[in-house]
């Protein structure tokens, strides 16, 4: 598998609008929805909004398809529940379309959100880029990477018009301060994303090419890597570090 998930990061139901149980927020929500018959909110309901901008799905949807077409992929897949959510991920979902016009040489299919969860597990070499809103993606993140061995092998980019960071998928783990015991992989190739973006092409091919070396050689990893947890031969985060380090040096 080598696929890419797109994930918008602004709003969908993490844009964090919320109301309480009993609060008079909800209770002018609920007047709302039961004057236009849209169905009833019970007093006793926390509600989230699910906000899906067209503005932030087309700048999602270009970016991904730009991402296909500076990296050699061919497909774009948008995620989405549209045969019940008949108007926030049809609006996302559209979008993707809207914007597919202007990239006749990348494809672009979609699946409900299930069943991309299904297939992922059952035929993950279908897949190339994946686009979804917030939470979907959120998800789906952490599926793929439990699908290639967890999250001490995934890195992550936040990518805004003029700002971007980079960072393992699974944050910067305090509690392992120290340790001498994570997987360096996450953090690596983060900084390989970040030569990516700022153009450094080659010296993000020669880490991502050494990373995958030691790893294949499979003698100076961490833990998680070996085929037993516990075995004897696992090296520390430092010496996995040193080790890609020293296949650099020699390309």
């Amino acid at each position: 598998m080598n696929l890419v998930v797109i994930r918008e990061n602004l709003e969908d139901l993490y844009a964090g609008i919320e109301f309480a149980p009993g609060s008079g927020a909800l209770n002018e929500l609920a007047a709302i929805v039961q004057k236009h018959q849209l169905g009833t909110v019970p007093g006793d309901a926390a509600v989230a909004l699910k906000v899906i901008s067209a503005s932030e799905s087309q700048r999602i949807a270009r970016f991904a398809f730009e991402y296909a077409c500076a990296h050699g992929r061919h497909k774009v897949t948008a995620v989405h529940k549209g045969n019940n959510l008949k108007l926030s991920d049809a609006l996302f979902l559209e979008t993707a379309g809207t914007v597919s016009s202007s990239y006749p040489d990348i494809a672009l299919d979609d699946y409900l959100i299930d069943n991309v969860c299904m297939q992922l597990v059952r035929n993950p070499e279908t897949f190339d880029v994946i686009l979804a809103p917030n939470l979907y993606g959120d998800i789906l993140s952490d599926l793929t990477a439990g699908l290639i061995g967890g999250l001490g092998l995934t890195a992550s980019a936040n990518v805004g018009p003029r700002v971007a960071m980079f960072e393992p998928t699974h944050g910067s783990a305090p509690r392992h301060a120290g340790e001498n015991s994570v997987n360096p992989v996450a953090c690596i190739l983060a900084c390989y994303m970040l030569l990516d973006r700022l153009g450094h092409q080659t010296d993000a091919d020669r880490v991502r090419s050494a990373l995958t070396q030691v790893i294949r050689e499979g003698k100076n990893v961490t833990y998680d890597l070996k085929p037993s947890r516990g075995d004897p031969t696992a090296v520390g985060t430092r010496e996995m570090a040193e080790a890609i380090i020293s296949k650099m040096a020699s390309m």
